[in-house]
């Protein structure tokens, strides 16, 4: 850690610079006191116009927690792609690399959010501009931007642009972190080039055909030799992660994944109301098939959000992933990062949208992760 660190609030990390690439655009919020059934008029208590995307969330989650992020991605030069640009700029993310189109439209979502069930419903337009490509990358602008990062990040689209980001990081040994949403074509390839995996709930048994997400992250630990960890998010539910260990001991006791994962679940206590963090021992796991892994298994928890408190959860996910991108950069512990990602997580499902609420590095807080 840096000695640059204020009285309250996290300490900067010796290494603060990342680049993530994916979808910016913008959020079009309104929150209405209960889902409106179909061929009805209903009226919103409240509108929000913000930046959003999953590159975007995450990189300005990232910055306000004392990250220098730069960011790779695509928007239109209209109205909506200038605005976009501006949002990220104040919010600290570089946006020298970004592309701007010359023709079509910036991408947006409408998203209705539920005061009464605390759910969110995106519909999402991609815009009327081509995706970014290949082509729009120049070789000496990649050498440049990759240039001192950290970490790399990718939220698992625009693939054939991805790998050749990632080919390029992975050439200056740079590490790579992927959010995985759920299998997409070309998505494989950047996978075997990955360090880190932050996935959905789903994204473990559909990749795998694994019958529980505890063999699926197995399996996906052994399918992807150069992974260091995997974390599935589960929402109010919390997280998983399998960690990887360095060496493989063959002398460690093998246990059956499942067991192992029910025997951790024992062991929450559900009258603590801050995320903590449950692990294994250093073991053996074996998945009919496929082999065994020396690894260990973590169980994070969520914060019990009271109702009161709770508004949108729109952006929690990529507020989880920009606070693991710092967590790295900060060199934080499991069990530290994992708790660390969930608090800020769900900070920032205490008020409307996806960047509102996302946590500043002086939060005092935060101090507490960084005992």
């Amino acid at each position: 850690m840096s000695s640059d660190s204020d009285e309250y609030g996290l300490p900067l990390p010796e290494s603060c610079i990342i680049v993530g690439f994916g979808g910016v655009c913008v959020d079009l919020l309104a929150t209405v006191t209960c889902f409106p059934v179909p061929d009805s008029k209903m009226r919103s208590t409240q509108l929000k116009v913000q930046g959003g995307g999953n590159a975007g969330n995450a990189l300005t989650c990232a910055a306000r927690l004392g990250l220098k992020p730069r960011i790779i991605a695509k928007v239109a030069n209209d109205i909506q792609g200038r605005a976009l640009l501006e949002e990220l700029e104040v919010g600290g993310v570089d946006t020298s690399f970004m592309v701007v189109s010359k023709e079509g439209t910036t991408p947006f979502s409408y998203i209705i959010i539920d005061t009464q069930t605390k759910t969110r419903t995106c519909i999402f337009n991609p815009g009327e501009y081509p995706p970014m490509k290949p082509e729009d990358l120049h070789s000496t602008n990649l050498v440049s931007i990759l240039a001192g990062s950290k970490v790399v990040y990718f939220d698992g689209r625009m693939l054939d642009t991805a790998i050749v980001i990632a080919q390029e990081a992975f050439q200056q040994n740079i590490p790579i972190l992927v959010d995985a949403e759920k299998p997409r074509v070309g998505l494989d390839n950047l996978l075997r080039l990955t360090d880190y995996i932050i996935c959905s709930e789903n994204f473990p048994q559909a990749w795998t055909e694994a019958s529980t997400i505890s063999k699926a992250l197995v399996s996906i630990m052994l399918r992807l030799p150069k992974l260091k960890f995997v974390i599935v998010t589960l929402g109010k539910d919390g997280c998983i992660m399998l960690e990887r260990c360095v060496d493989d001991i063959s002398s460690l006791e093998e246990m059956d994944i499942d067991s192992t994962f029910e025997s951790l679940s024992k062991r929450e206590d559900d009258t603590i109301t801050m995320p903590t963090c449950i692990a294994s021992s250093m073991m053996r796991f074996r998945t009919k098939g496929e082999g065994c892994m020396c690894g260990r298994l973590y169980i994070g928890t969520a914060e019990k959000i009271p109702p009161s408190k709770l508004i949108d959860t729109t952006g929690a996910g990529d507020a989880f992933v920009g606070a693991i991108l710092y967590a790295i950069c900060a060199n934080f512990s499991p069990q530290i990062m994992l708790t660390f990602a969930s608090y800020v997580a769900a900070t920032n499902c205490k008020a409307l949208g996806a960047r509102s609420g996302l946590p500043y590095r002086t939060d005092p807080c935060l101090k507490s992760f960084t005992h």
